[in-house]
């Protein structure tokens, strides 16, 4: 039921977002931080209807029901908390019916907050590269602050030459793979597409075709972690190669190494981008003192790994270590291809964990 809105013996004010309504005489309406309060009205005993015979709070416009919420009297004040938070750019009405007096009625409007800033970027998608393998493994999508979870499958597209989209083309987890920060997403293609012998290669084909170009496309609209858009839009245009089946392999022949008495960097060469994310971590470095401590920097669209240590080098004998969990773009390990055909004859088995690269420092 509505209440008709009357005014007392004197005259009112009424602000806007938190304003209130002020009269000279009797009881007002007080809204602060979304509590209301009847302020210039002493609450005594409990009515038999309770507070909300008393005091209703609306929100919206029309023939709606009251707010639910709790009420309470904090120094002799009739107070309302509704259950949930006013929401920006809300039109809310309270009105209160004091025993034997007029009702008093208080309208106020949420201000919106202003829009937040749309600053957060993709500050880079791996591999670097523009010529991905037919059976590339992975993205990683890099941002340039932390974004939000959940929501990022509505986001990202891998469309074809003529614009349409692949359908389905990635491993489409709900638990989203995200780092520690949320900065950076890995995604990985559909494995059922890349290996063979499989049913959904078979029946949806590969999400990539050699010799085609293709267009991995971010919607500005995803939202960062404070719920701002991206400040553009993201595109990474790329064409493919043939399929990688070939595990990658380390040698002496592929290392740089520095001179004694300086810290310029040591680097590893590949021949081929490697996964960057695992470069990071898969290989280290020890000398004549054991391991080294430095920095590591990877280059050349992922086919360099660079290490500068921390102290400069002595002249002696150095071992590169690398991990055989290291991976190339299709997901082959050092000494291990991903994908085996099982009408193949398997020749090689890999065991050990590490591969030792040695060096010297002169």
């Amino acid at each position: 039921m509505k209440t008709p809105f009357r005014i007392g013996l004197v005259s009112l004010v009424l602000a806007l977002a938190g304003a209130e309504l002020v009269l000279a005489e009797g009881p007002a309406i007080h809204m602060d931080g979304g509590v209301f309060r009847v302020v210039g009205w002493q609450a005594g005993a409990l009515p038999a209807a309770g507070w909300s015979a008393l005091l209703s709070v609306y929100a919206g416009v029309g023939d709606v029901p009251p707010l639910l919420g709790t009420y309470s009297v904090e120094a002799g004040t009739l107070t309302f908390r509704p259950r949930f938070s006013l929401s920006p750019g809300m039109h809310v009405r309270a009105v209160f019916q004091p025993p034997g007096g007029p009702p008093v009625e208080a309208v106020f409007e949420i201000a919106k907050a202003a829009p937040l800033a749309a600053t957060t970027r993709v500050a880079h998608v791996y591999p670097s590269t523009d010529i991905l393998p037919a059976n590339q493994l992975k993205l990683y999508i890099y941002f340039s602050a932390p974004m939000g979870r959940g929501d990022a499958w509505r986001h990202i597209r891998l469309l074809r030459e003529d614009g349409s989209a692949v359908a389905l083309p990635f491993l489409e987890i709900a638990q989203e793979l995200w780092d520690r920060d949320n900065l950076r997403l890995t995604v990985l293609f559909d494995p059922g597409r890349i290996k063979r012998g499989l049913a959904s290669l078979a029946e949806a084909g590969p999400a990539l075709e050699q010799g085609k170009r293709y267009t991995l496309a971010i919607s500005r609209d995803w939202l960062d972690g404070r719920g701002a858009v991206l400040a553009d839009e993201y595109r990474k245009d790329f064409r493919v190669g043939p399929a990688d089946r070939t595990p990658p392999e380390v040698a002496t022949g592929q290392v740089t190494a520095p001179q004694a008495g300086g810290t310029d960097a040591l680097v590893l060469h590949f021949p081929k981008p490697m996964d960057y994310a695992l470069l990071q971590h898969s290989i280290a470095v020890t000398g004549p003192s054991g391991a080294m401590e430095g920095g590591v920097a990877v280059a050349s669209d992922e086919t360099e790994w660079r290490f500068t240590p921390h102290q400069a080098w002595t002249a002696g004998t150095y071992r590169i270590i690398v991990q055989t969990t290291l991976e190339d773009l299709a997901g082959n390990h050092i000494g291990r291809a991903f994908d085996v055909d099982t009408f193949d004859r398997v020749t090689k088995v890999v065991t050990q964990e590490t591969v030792d690269v040695p060096f010297q420092v002169q």
